[in-house]
């Protein structure tokens, strides 16, 4: 049996894997993320009991206590799939699950007997998910900022009669789906004499009247519509 004063530096190396782990566990949990304080102290810490299983567990010259730890990467990648979701087309859990697959190098590392090493890696882990969270807010905006700077808003009404309404809507919709436009909304409101007015509000990346001229042309083909009406809003305009 090997004696436990042989194996302390191992054990050692064990139950730092699982206090760093649990440190960048904490700053998920405190986050209110997936993967929290328990599932990170148990992915550092199963990943320091595989290195040191590979290190001390066999014996003979085809041994390769390296082939544990390429296992660990590769495997931990199945338990950050579990907190990767997709709502529409917005995809939450990647940080998550980044930092399982940190926490797991963080735990080899321990356990292969880096012990300053692992504790630097748990500490830039935090200090990312911490220090770099405001910067990624600030870059997230500026897209939209800058989106919203130079975007005009179409505003488009046509008029038909009421019985004709769910075939002149299909129309205008399909006309500006199929224009350069981002579709925002479209409604309708009932008018005197059985008349009914439908409105579409849209988008584009800049000015382009050429494109609701086009879009406009497709609609007032139909003999249905009574009447069309069409207005943009620039920032510029907006603000004076």
């Amino acid at each position: 049996m090997t004696d436990l004063a042989v194996l302390a530096p191992e054990l050692g190396g064990v139950a730092l894997a699982a206090l760093l782990g649990a440190a960048v566990g904490a700053e998920r949990q405190v986050r209110a993320r997936s993967a929290g304080l328990r599932t990170n102290a148990l992915v550092a810490l199963g990943a320091a009991l595989f290195v040191v299983m590979g290190a001390r567990s066999f014996e003979g010259e085809q041994v390769d206590p390296t082939r544990v730890a390429a296992q660990i990467a590769s495997g931990v990648g199945f338990i950050g799939a579990g907190v990767i979701m997709k709502h529409g087309a917005s995809i939450s859990g990647l940080n998550s699950a980044a930092t399982i697959w940190v926490a797991a190098a963080v735990g080899a590392l321990a356990g292969g007997g880096l012990p300053l090493v692992a504790a630097a890696g748990a500490a830039l882990v935090i200090l990312v998910n911490v220090g770099l969270r405001p910067l990624g807010l600030v870059l997230d905006r500026a897209p939209e900022a800058a989106r919203e700077s130079s975007e005009t808003d179409y505003r488009l009404t046509v008029t038909c009669a009421t019985r004709h309404e769910a075939e002149i809507r299909r129309l205008a919709f399909d006309a500006v789906h199929r224009s350069p436009f981002v579709l925002r909304s479209i409604a309708a409101e009932d008018e005197a004499h059985e008349r009914v007015c439908i409105e579409i509000t849209a988008s584009a990346g800049g000015r382009d009247d050429l494109a609701m001229e086009a879009a406009i042309a497709r609609i007032v083909t139909a003999p249905e519509v009574l009447g069309i009406l069409w207005t943009a809003e620039t920032p510029e305009a907006v603000g004076d």
